[in-house]
């Protein structure tokens, strides 16, 4: 094959869960079916890697230099959500739900990764959370392992600097059956019950 298109697969293998034969059968698509759209996802590629920063107060990913959520005079500002990665955030937004302000830490504690407290930004966090302005934290990371975990170091910072701080509760999903929810979500579902 030739180079470029050795060099084409090689990038496309950088996507997550994209394995060497399917980052050849996306490369010879594009070449063979749909050269209009390698343009449109190179030019794109381009644009974003160029023009997309973190949010100077949130982390997120922005054009400006503050995203327009942190922006908006309309947001509850004593509400601060932490999140894992922008994705995280969207979905909370269309839950329409939230009202507050946000910080992304673009990741999770993973020391088999090795990705510890300096890699998520949390300095930066503090800055944040003790502003004055913020009454309670909302952790929303996710409950993986690493989610837990990343819960657990941040709220212990946060409590010590004398903040509220709260984690979503977990338990069976809307719409589910009990008969088809594993034991787990179940369990956790009961210690973490309200009052009706």
């Amino acid at each position: 094959m030739s180079r470029s298109l050795d060099f084409l697969t090689e990038a496309l293998r950088r996507l997550p869960g994209v394995g060497p034969k399917s980052a050849q059968r996306m490369a010879f698509h594009l070449l063979q079916h749909d050269r209009e759209g390698a343009a449109m996802l190179s030019r794109a590629l381009y644009q974003a890697v160029d023009a997309v920063h973190h949010c100077a107060m949130c982390n997120t990913f922005s054009e400006t230099e503050v995203c327009e959520l942190c922006s908006d005079t309309a947001r509850d500002r004593a509400l601060l959500c932490v999140v894992e990665t922008p994705a995280d955030q969207v979905m909370i937004e269309q839950t329409l739900t939230y009202k507050g302000l946000y910080f992304v830490l673009m990741g999770r504690l993973s020391p088999l990764d090795g990705i510890g407290p300096k890699d998520l930004h949390l300095e930066k966090l503090v800055g944040r959370a003790t502003d004055g302005l913020v009454d309670e934290v909302v952790l929303a990371t996710n409950f993986t392992n690493e989610g837990e975990a990343t819960a657990h170091y941040v709220s212990e910072m946060l409590k010590a600097r004398g903040l509220k701080v709260s984690r979503l509760a977990r338990g069976v999903p809307v719409g589910g059956e009990l008969e088809y929810v594993d034991a787990g979500t179940i369990a956790r579902a009961m210690l973490d019950r309200r009052d009706a």
